[in-house]
């Protein structure tokens, strides 16, 4: 009795959020305070694909699925993003009978890193791909190492585990664990010798703490690594990028697959990678998953074409308070080009926590923004002055504050200098694009 009713008040919770436009969590906690062991009480499908890690989850989770539709399969997921346990329930218990059988044949979930033992208590994935383990939210998740442990008890021995080869903290979760494939990139013409950015994460081993030598990095701190006292190595990669070219938008995926890039940032590429590795695990052709990551726009908005007057602008969303998500936006403007004008809004920051903490600004890498086709930087938001004291202590000289947004959209209207870049975060994006016109 209490499994039918945890089902039906969340089915009616459900319907009633999205009369009002909110409700993805919310009957998923109604349910579980009904029946806290309901997901060990359903019929889940028998392909259960999880996606977590610090950055790149919501776009991985929207490739795998486009994929897996394209092969064919019925396939639900969390597309609101709520990715902790009550999300998670209430995307299950939505697609589920009143006899608790959950109609799809594949059930993908983008699941919070920290919570992801909580989702998956009571059943287990078949294969899980962790993306990779970035400083992120530091008020909320504190090192990655600590973020490493919260995961781990979430790991089931048989579940098949997807893991990015080349970050050499996730890579450990293959230690003692059986069944593991590897994605990860080869040398290519984006690849440096040395790590990139204003830190090096990856400068000690996470196994031993012995100091690590690169072969070559790709961004970062990822790329070949290897520890030069416990031999804790980049692995053999089972689905490897084997040639990368961003400037014509070209990637190569083991020597034949071609993908043709909508959006060419390395970041997209380790995404891409990812979600074709999983889907090659789940069954679907090669010729399938590279006929729908090719030129593929996402949905999610990290990526959006707007008009402000007669000036194109680009919107490249970041993760809030993620250091490396923002130095891959830098790192797309500055491999553009063309010449440009960029504009940096901070408007709300630690937005659980509310203290305001900006030491994050410190790690990224805005010198990145220090080349001759990026003509001018606008500041603006709430933060604008942080962003300020940050940009003192960099090479740059073309910048200057605009603390209201509004008045830096209308200042840069109309205005020289090519395209508009918008770099900011999830939770400010919308008071940009209030003010201008969208685009596709």
């Amino acid at each position: 009795m209490r499994k039918l009713l945890a089902i039906v008040l969340c089915k009616l919770g459900r319907f009633a959020g999205k009369l009002v436009g909110k409700g993805s969590s919310l009957p998923g906690k109604l349910a579980l305070k009904v029946c806290p062991d309901i997901l060990s009480r359903v019929g889940l499908p028998a392909h259960i694909i999880a996606v977590t890690g610090s950055n790149g989850k919501t776009s991985t989770v929207e490739m795998i699925a486009a994929i897996l539709r394209a092969d064919g399969k019925h396939v639900i997921y969390n597309e609101e993003g709520s990715n902790q346990i009550e999300g998670v329930t209430t995307l299950i218990l939505t697609h589920a009978t009143l006899g608790g059988r959950v109609r799809a044949d594949v059930l993908l979930l983008e699941s919070d890193e920290r919570y992801a033992r909580h989702s998956f208590r009571w059943f287990h994935p078949t294969e899980f791909v962790i993306t990779n383990l970035y400083r992120d939210q530091l008020t909320r998740n504190g090192h990655p190492e600590w973020v490493y442990d919260a995961i781990l008890p979430a790991i089931h021995p048989e579940t098949e585990l997807i893991l990015n080869a080349d970050d050499p903290l996730s890579s450990c979760f293959a230690r003692g664990h059986e069944k593991v494939k590897w994605f990860g990139l080869d040398r290519c013409a984006i690849s440096t010798d040395a790590p990139s950015g204003m830190y090096h994460d990856g400068a000690y081993c996470p196994v031993c703490h012995g100091p690590m030598e690169y072969s070559y990095v790709h961004y970062n701190h990822i790329g070949a690594y290897r520890c030069m006292k416990c031999g804790h190595q980049k692995p053999v990669t089972d689905y490897t990028a084997t040639a990368v070219d961003l400037e014509k938008g070209v990637l190569t995926i083991d020597g034949a697959v071609t993908v043709e890039l909508a959006f060419r940032s390395i970041y997209n590429v380790y995404n891409i990678l990812a979600a074709y590795a999983v889907c090659r695990r789940a069954g679907a052709a090669a010729e399938t998953a590279a006929g729908v990551l090719s030129r593929y726009l996402l949905k999610n908005g990290r990526m959006q074409a707007f008009r402000l007057g007669d000036r194109h602008g680009t919107l490249l969303t970041s993760k809030h308070e993620n250091s490396i998500a923002y130095d891959t936006n830098l790192r797309y403007i500055a491999a553009s080009k063309e010449d440009c004008v960029v504009l940096v809004i901070v408007d709300a920051v630690s937005r659980k926590y509310f203290t305001s903490e900006t030491s994050w600004l410190w790690d990224i890498d805005f010198g990145q923004l220090n080349v001759p086709h990026v003509k001018e930087i606008v500041l603006s938001g709430r933060y604008c002055n942080d962003l300020a004291e940050r940009f003192f202590y960099t090479e740059l000289k073309n910048w200057h504050v605009q603390p209201d947004i509004a008045a830096a959209a209308a200042e840069l209207r109309d205005g020289e200098g090519g395209e508009l870049y918008v770099v900011t975060c999830f939770s400010d994006r919308d008071k940009l694009l209030s003010h201008v016109e969208r685009e596709g």
